[in-house]
């Protein structure tokens, strides 16, 4: 146990300032996001996740600078959702990212994507269930999400202004 403590500070250390600068910020907008979807349509905060635009995959151009912020903007939303006391799945992240990277005036696109699971239930009849993911991106960096392109079919996409 010792050894993991030692390894988490080590890690910890090595962190960049902005890291630090958004931690408890990630965490307290992942909260009120959370918030957002569970009480608000999806309408009435739509327009603010950026502009629609179709859903066609694609990621936007960003420079080497913005690369680097939005690795680190990932980190840190990563470890405040690990760390949250309420659900913090792939939405209220792809929110939190959105906000700040829009502080920053880096592109991004955010999209939303479904994919079918099939489940047997022991009586050799399969279930069928439907997926949602939220996933953003910025350049070559998957911000939150993970690597969603091939597991879901994008049914929507938001740009940056």
């Amino acid at each position: 146990m010792l050894a993991k403590f030692k390894q988490k500070c080590a890690t910890a250390i090595s962190q960049p300032p902005l890291f630090f600068l958004w931690l408890a910020p990630a965490w307290v907008l992942l909260g009120i996001c959370r918030l957002i979807i569970n009480t608000t349509p999806f309408k009435h905060y739509a327009h603010r996740l950026g502009v629609l635009d179709g859903t066609a995959p694609r990621t936007p151009l960003i420079t080497h600078r913005q690369e680097a912020r939005a690795r680190i903007i990932s980190s840190a939303i990563k470890i405040a959702a690990k760390y949250s006391p309420w659900e913090a799945n792939c939405f209220p992240q792809a929110m939190t990212a959105r906000c700040i990277l829009g502080l920053y005036s880096i592109p991004y696109a955010l999209f939303f994507g479904l994919r079918r699971d099939t489940h047997s239930n022991g009586n050799s009849a399969a279930e069928s269930a439907l997926k949602a993911h939220a996933w953003i991106v910025s350049g070559p960096v998957i911000v939150t999400g993970g690597a969603s392109f091939g597991q879901y079919q994008t049914v929507g996409c938001f740009v940056s202004e």
